[in-house]
């Protein structure tokens, strides 16, 4: 009896670790990262043909945190190479999750306990270096985007100067079945307490960094944070490391303290690259009209989400609305698009609908020239304006 009793829990055992190993990546992949609502209508003659004159750039998805070969057309998630260069955009801003709190969802006064990416990456069998250290994390997601683009035939650049994005700038005038790449870190907590870190960063690629994530941590205080606070003396000099390397500074999930000490002391334009505006959806992470203003005179770019805690609702209308808030407070050269897709979040459209973006915002009352800008001309701006120019 014994026996067979441990036999059923022996098999129950390894039923469950065959499904962690799975099931559990590719279901909540599919479940979280899901398209809200009906197929939208078909687009108008005038942003298809608008769409295939622009730049079009995207400040924030979270791709590489999935076990998706993003080199092939996927039936889940937002995101890969063939749907951006179907979609028609030309650069998206791929960032690294190290670690995201369970409670992350609750909004506010979130701690650092029990990561959701440690199980994400155990179940997605990631090199076990990786396991136990945020560094290692954010380093082996930068090795899946140069293997990516490495792989890609040409069809993916890695943006990492102001040099190799005037080459991909030329290519792409003659070839639009192309896109390219930005790597960004999203909170500081991957430089293991070492602001000197960001010298490793570098090396591996990455062009843009937020000082938080989901919760307060040795650089800088997070909008979820318990403390909240602003800067601290390490966070201090890791932003001076990184203006002094063309590493862009990103403010989105930043507490109202940390934006007022990095506004005080920033000398380069800097991004919030996914975020809502107050004015439109009050929320702890949404930006201020104040600090709408202020981001805007320093010359930086805001990335409006699509996600509904951005947004305060599921809609394209939704997102447009935000964006006419954000553009009509900071002028509409430091608006941009800042999607939060593959964020475990469920969006109105993935990439290839970017056309029912242009559509909406056309419809909206902006003029083609605006809707260039909004979609990518003032990502463009600012990356000449930040990166190193080799």
């Amino acid at each position: 009896m014994i026996q067979k009793t441990l036999k059923v829990i022996g098999i129950i055992v390894t039923v469950l670790i065959i499904l962690f190993f799975t099931v559990l990546p590719i279901l909540t992949d599919k479940i979280a990262n899901s398209i809200n609502g009906k197929p939208l209508p078909p687009p108008s003659a005038r942003a298809r043909a608008l769409v295939k004159k622009i730049f079009i750039a995207d400040l924030h998805c979270d791709a590489l945190m999935w076990n998706r070969d993003l080199l092939e057309k996927n039936s889940r998630g937002h995101v890969d190479i063939p749907r951006l260069i179907e979609g028609g955009a030309a650069l998206q801003t791929f960032s690294v999750v190290s670690k995201a709190p369970l409670a992350m969802m609750k909004g506010d006064n979130v701690n650092d306990k029990n990561d959701l990416v440690t199980l994400l990456d155990i179940a997605q069998l990631w090199p076990t270096r990786t396991w136990f250290s945020l560094k290692q994390r954010a380093l082996y997601q930068s090795e899946k985007m140069r293997t990516i683009s490495g792989s890609s035939g040409g069809r993916c650049a890695l943006i990492t100067s102001v040099e190799n994005l005037d080459k991909y700038l030329e290519r792409r005038k003659k070839d639009r079945a192309i896109t390219a790449a930005l790597l960004s870190i999203e909170g500081a907590q991957v430089l293991e307490g070492n602001p000197d870190s960001i010298d490793v960063l570098y090396r591996a690629g990455f062009r843009m960094l937020s000082p938080t994530h989901f919760f307060d941590n040795d650089m800088s205080g997070s909008a979820h944070g318990l403390e909240k606070y602003g800067l601290t003396a390490k966070g201090k000099t890791m932003i001076r490391l990184m203006e002094e390397k063309g590493m862009i500074v990103d403010l989105a999930h930043a507490s109202p303290r940390t934006i007022d000490d990095i506004l005080a002391m920033a000398k380069k334009p800097m991004v919030v690259s996914h975020t809502g505006v107050r004015g439109v959806c009050p929320g702890v992470r949404n930006l201020s009209d104040r600090h709408i203003r202020m981001i805007s005179e320093k010359g930086g770019v805001i990335g409006i989400g699509y996600f509904s805690t951005a947004t305060c609702g599921k809609s394209l209308a939704a997102v447009v609305r935000s964006i006419r808030f954000a553009v009509d407070h900071a002028g509409v050269r430091h608006v941009g698009l800042g999607s939060d897709y593959d964020g475990l979040v469920p969006v109105p459209f993935d990439t290839t609908g970017l056309v029912h973006l242009a559509d909406a915002l056309l419809k909206d009352g902006f003029t083609e020239e605006e809707v260039g800008l909004i979609m990518g001309g003032n990502i463009v701006r600012l990356l000449r304006e930040t990166l190193p120019k080799k």
